[in-house]
C-alpha cells in the first residue's frame, strides 16, 4: 500500500510539471489547467487514504461549502474582475497554510507532550510567517484592483525600517520558539506581527503594479505551501508548493523585466509620482499638437488599411470593450485588412490579463503576438490602435533618461504609419509623465469610453 501511495504521489507530481509547463501558451493552457487539477485531485484522494481518516463529516462539509463557493465565485466573477480572484484565491492559500501550520502546533502542544524536532519548529514559524504574510497582503491586493484601498502609492515616515523591524522581531520570535515549543504566545506573537506586515508590505504598491503584486504574492502562497509540507512531512505538497513558488517567483522577474525596475523598486513603492493628471483636451501643448478624429472619419482612414495592429491595455479592461473590439476585428478582415493584437508583459491588472480577455471574446489565439514577436514589424503595419495603453507605448521610455520609464521596453507602435490612440481624456499613465506619443505627427486620438467608442467605429465602418 505505501508503495501504491508513493507511485501515486509521484504521479501527481509529474501532473502540476506538465500542466504548469502547458500554462505558458494560450494554446495548450486549458489542458494544463486540466492536468494540474486531475494531479492535485490525485493527491488529495491519496492523502486521505493514507492518513487512515476515521471520520468524513467535516471533510465532506469543508468540500461542499468550498466547491459551492468556488462555482459560484467561477461563474459570478466578470472576466475583468479576474485579477481581483485571482489576488484573493492566492490570499486563501496563504490563510489555509496559516492555519494548517497553528492547527498542528496545538495539535503537537496538547497531544505529543513537546515532541517537536528543531526542523519542525523552524518549518512550523515559517508556515505561519509566509502564509499570513500572503493573506494579508492578498486582502490588501484584492482590495487595491476593487477599489476598496486606495490604488495609489501609499507612503509614510518611516515605513521601511519599520517593516525592517516587524520582520527582524518574528525572526527572533521564532528563534524563540525554535527553542522552547511550549511558548504559545510566542507563536501567537509572531501570527499577529506577519498578518500586520502582510498589509504593511502590499499598501505601498500602486495599483498599476498589481501585475507584479499578484504574481509576487502567488509564488508566496506557493512557499507557504511548501513549508506547511515540511510541517505534515507530505512530499507532494512539499512539491507542488515549490513548483507554484518558483514559477511565481520566475514570472515576477519577468514582469519587473518588461518594466525595465527591479523587485525592490515595485514592492518598495514605485514611482512616487504616480497618479498625477495631464491636460485633457484636444489643442496646443508644449510638444506640440495634438490631433483628434471621429468616428467617421477614423472609418475611412481604416477602410485604406491593409495591415493593422491592436493594442490593448487596462482601459479595454475597465471598459470591458473586449467583445466590441473582437467586433471591429471581424468587420476589418471581412474587409481583407489584417488584424493581429500586440500584448505588452505588464498590460492590465494581472499577468495574461489581455490575453484572458480576449480569449473570453473568442479571439484566436494565433492572433495574440507577445511584444518580441512583433515590435519589429511596426514599420510595415498601416495603422496601430491603441485601446487604453499608456506608459507602455510612450516613446520616452527609449531617449529621456530624466523619465521614471527611461528603458523600459516598450511595443514601437510609433512607427507605424498611423497610430490611433482611443482614451477617455489626455491623463497621464501611472508614471505621472505626459505620453510623447500623443503629440506625434502620425498619432491621432479618438476620445471616448472604449466600448462606446469602439462600437461607434465598427459601425460607420460597416457603413464606408
Amino acid at each position: 500500500m505505501k508503495i501504491i501511495i508513493e507511485i501515486s504521489y509521484l504521479v501527481a507530481s509529474i501532473l502540476f510539471i506538465f500542466g504548469i509547463k502547458q500554462l505558458s501558451s494560450p494554446k495548450t493552457a486549458r489542458k494544463g489547467n486540466f492536468l494540474a487539477a486531475l494531479g492535485m485531485f490525485i493527491a488529495i484522494v491519496v492523502t486521505l487514504l493514507d492518513q487512515h481518516v476515521l471520520t468524513y463529516e467535516w471533510i465532506i462539509i469543508g468540500f461542499i461549502i468550498g466547491g459551492t463557493t468556488g462555482t459560484l465565485m467561477a461563474f459570478k466573477t466578470p472576466m475583468t474582475g479576474m485579477p481581483q480572484m485571482v489576488g484573493l484565491l492566492n490570499g486563501f492559500g496563504g490563510g489555509a497554510s496559516l492555519l494548517v501550520a497553528l492547527s498542528e502546533f496545538y495539535k503537537m502542544k496538547n497531544f505529543a507532550q513537546w515532541s517537536f524536532a528543531t526542523s519542525t519548529n523552524v518549518t512550523v514559524t515559517l508556515s505561519i510567517l509566509i502564509g499570513a504574510v500572503t493573506f494579508t497582503g492578498s486582502l490588501i491586493a484584492f482590495g487595491k484592483l476593487q477599489g476598496i484601498v486606495t490604488g495609489k502609492v501609499v507612503k509614510y515616515p518611516g515605513q521601511h525600517p519599520f517593516n525592517l523591524f516587524l520582520l527582524i522581531a518574528v525572526v527572533i520570535a521564532g528563534v524563540f520558539f525554535v527553542v522552547d515549543p511550549s511558548l504559545e504566545w510566542i507563536i501567537l506573537t509572531i501570527t499577529a506581527v506577519s498578518l500586520v506586515l502582510g498589509i504593511l508590505l502590499v499598501l505601498p504598491i500602486g495599483g498599476a503594479d498589481m501585475p507584479v503584486a499578484i504574481s509576487l504574492l502567488n509564488s508566496y502562497s506557493g512557499l507557504a505551501a511548501s513549508a506547511t509540507g515540511f510541517v505534515l512531512q507530505n512530499n507532494q505538497l512539499i512539491i507542488a508548493g515549490a513548483l507554484v513558488g518558483a514559477s511565481g517567483i520566475i514570472l515576477t522577474m519577468i514582469m519587473c523585466k518588461g518594466m525595465n525596475r527591479s523587485l525592490m523598486n515595485v514592492v518598495l513603492g514605485g514611482w512616487a509620482s504616480a497618479g498625477g493628471s495631464g491636460p485633457t483636451a484636444e489643442g496646443a501643448s508644449p510638444k506640440g499638437d495634438v490631433k483628434s478624429v471621429d468616428s467617421e472619419e477614423l472609418a475611412m482612414i481604416f477602410d485604406v488599411a491593409s495591415k493593422v495592429v491592436i493594442v490593448p491595455g487596462y482601459g479595454m479592461a475597465v471598459a470591458q470593450a473586449q467583445h466590441a473590439v473582437r467586433d471591429l476585428m471581424n468587420v476589418l478582415e471581412s474587409k481583407g485588412i489584417n488584424v493581429r493584437y500586440a500584448i505588452h508583459p505588464v498590460a492590465g491588472r494581472m499577468p495574461g490579463h489581455m490575453n484572458v480577455l480576449l480569449a473570453e471574446a473568442n479571439v484566436a489565439y494565433d492572433k495574440l503576438y507577445a511584444m518580441e514577436d512583433i515590435n519589429d514589424d511596426f514599420p510595415n503595419v498601416d495603422i496601430a490602435l491603441i485601446i487604453g495603453a499608456n506608459d507602455v507605448v510612450n516613446p520616452a521610455a527609449r531617449h529621456d533618461q530624466n523619465s521614471p520609464i527611461f528603458g523600459m521596453p516598450i511595443l514601437n507602435v510609433d512607427y507605424a504609419k498611423t497610430v490611433v490612440i482611443n482614451k477617455r481624456s489626455m491623463n497621464v499613465g501611472y508614471a505621472g509623465i505626459d505620453n510623447e506619443l500623443f503629440f506625434y505627427p502620425n498619432a491621432l486620438m479618438y476620445f471616448g469610453d472604449a466600448r462606446d467608442a469602439i462600437v461607434k467605429l465598427t459601425h460607420a465602418l460597416k457603413e464606408a
